[in-house]
Formats: structure tokens, sequence, C-alpha cells
């Protein structure tokens, strides 16, 4: 996979809906891909989605859906009606609920990429060892996307530094999205396993999900070229 081959994902992580417009609008003919999280998406509702795209923006909606399978499969139908490229949900909900997931989107939107999160950024082995798991990190990833992949979501959400293994392992034709990007010099914030977009993209990432280094820059649109460019290997 060549640079150019991945994309950037604005994390859209703002307080409020027209300080996000007003930079979206900044952004248009910039930017191709939006993340819509559940901080945006609870505030705002289906008919912010619909604003955006309006702007010609391509929408990745991010609600981690996890919950008993017929629940999902219902979240999925009554989602189809949205203008959304990706939708989230979590591998931890297991084969029976990814595989409701997978036939509501067949069934309501066929073209609506679903992605499986595996292990969130903000976890380490410590973290997941709170929670009852004593497998590592990768370990985990490894687990949950190949749990994905055979119940036919070929999308999965993932830590940049699971990319290579995750490539070794999952089908050829699957869709990586990772959070956890910071360009150099950029705080890690709560992130605790991070790459720079440049090795994210050249170890195999289709898209990279950047918020902060963006939404917090002095100035924004200079930022977000700086990283498409980054990724051209400009």
């Amino acid at each position: 996979m060549s640079k150019q081959d991945c994309k950037l994902i604005l994390a859209l992580d703002m307080p409020d809906s027209d300080s996000a417009l007003k930079l979206l609008e900044k952004l248009r003919g910039t930017l191709e891909w939006v993340k819509i999280g559940m901080q945006m998406y609870y505030k705002n509702g289906g008919d912010f989605v619909k604003r955006v795209d309006e702007m010609g923006f391509k929408i990745f909606l991010d609600l981690k859906l996890y919950d008993i399978p017929n629940t999902v499969a219902s979240a999925v139908k009554s989602l189809s009606n949205l203008p959304i490229g990706m939708l989230t949900l979590h591998a931890e909900g297991g084969s029976e609920m990814m595989r409701a997931a997978r036939d509501a989107a067949r069934e309501s939107a066929p073209g609506l990429q679903l992605l499986a999160v595996t292990v969130l950024t903000s976890f380490n082995a410590e973290g997941l060892l709170e929670t009852g798991i004593s497998l590592s990190p990768k370990q985990q990833v490894e687990n949950l996307a190949c749990l994905a992949a055979k119940n036919g979501i070929n999308g999965i959400v993932c830590s940049p530094l699971e990319i290579e293994a995750l490539r070794n392992i999952l089908p050829q034709d699957t869709i990586l999205v990772t959070p956890g990007i910071r360009p150099l010099g950029a705080s890690s914030d709560e992130q605790k396993r991070i790459m720079t977009p440049a090795l994210a993209a050249k170890t195999g990432s289709n898209y990279i999900v950047v918020g902060r280094p963006i939404l917090k820059a002095e100035n924004p649109v200079q930022a977000t070229k700086s990283i498409i460019d980054e990724l051209r290997g400009a």
C-alpha cells in the first residue's frame, strides 16, 4: 500500500454544531471525510449529519454500537436513512451481534461500510487487565479483528501499532481505520498507542483519523493540508 492510498478523516469532536460547520466551510475542497462521534451526534442528531453531507463531505458515524444482536440490527436499520459511508460497532459484542449488524446493513444500506472496533487507543495492557483481559492489546486486537472478519465485517478500527500484524492475518481487502495518529511534535493527549500519519500510511492504513492536532491548531486548514501532504509523501 502506498501513501497515496491512505485518506485523512477529521474527527469532528467539537462542543457545538455552529463551530463545527464554520470549520467545515473552510475545509470544503480540501478534506473529503469527516467523523461524527457520540458527542456531536447525541447533541445534534441526524439533522447535523445531513447538513454535513449537504456540504459535500463523506461521513463516518462513530457510535460504537454494542448491545444484544436484535437491538444492534435495529439500530443499523434506523441509521440507514442517514447519508453515512461508515459506521462502527464493537467487536466485543461477539459473533451473533456482528452477523446481525452485517445482515441489517446488507438489507437496509448495501453501500454502508461497517467497522469493528477492537481495542480503544486509550487502552494499554494495564487498562485491559483491569477489565479482566490478560492478553496484550496487540493480542486482543488480533483476536477481535479475526472474529469480525470471520463474521463478515471487513472493516476494522485499530491503533496504528497493530496495522502490520493485521495485514498479515486478515483478508487482503480488509479496510483498516486508525485513530491514534499524531503529527510530529503534536501532543499525544490520552492516547497510548500512537503513530505519525506517514508511517501509518506506509504500514498499511486505509484511513487515518485525526482530531485535536487539527481542531486545536492555530490554522486548522493549514494543519489539514500538511497532514494530507504528508500522506502523499510531499
